[in-house]
């Protein structure tokens, strides 16, 4: 164990933080994501039993987002005409205000399929059992200052 670190960053998760550089990304998926798939060419950490919002509030603490980009954060955008409602993502701009002086204005939307594609250039995909819908969010590293 370790002081200071939330307990819910595995071993195995923290060490994929710490190797990622400056603009990678990884993905932070809901239960429903194709991880093992879409993650082929990446490191696939699962996280199963947890949502979404206690992990990402977790690496929020240890992983800079980038500044040099308008968008390090990206969620999947919901489907035209699909009626799911995204109550998650308040708690996503609730978490983001809390470890980014930018707040919410970090945050972008990718289209569906897009996202798919963005996510098999992350370094890594982390999967939980999240099963709130369209929860999928997409981090990219800053740089680690001090």
């Amino acid at each position: 164990m370790l002081k200071g670190i939330p307990k819910i960053l595995s071993p195995e998760l923290l060490k994929v933080l710490c190797e990622m550089g400056h603009a990678d990304r990884i993905v932070i998926a809901d239960g429903n994501f194709p991880a093992e798939s879409v993650g082929r060419d990446a490191i696939v950490v699962r996280l199963d039993g947890h949502g979404v919002p206690e992990i990402l509030d977790a690496i929020l603490t240890v992983f800079p987002l980038d500044t040099y980009v308008e968008h390090p954060v990206n969620l999947m955008e919901v489907m035209k005409g699909d009626p799911v409602e995204t109550p998650i993502w308040d708690t996503y701009a609730k978490i983001l205000e809390k470890h980014d002086a930018r707040g919410n204005s970090v945050t972008g939307y990718i289209e569906r399929f897009a996202f798919y594609e963005e996510a098999r250039k992350a370094y890594a995909i982390v999967t939980t059992g999240e099963s709130a819908l369209y929860a999928n969010i997409m981090l990219q590293k800053g740089v680690v200052t001090g």
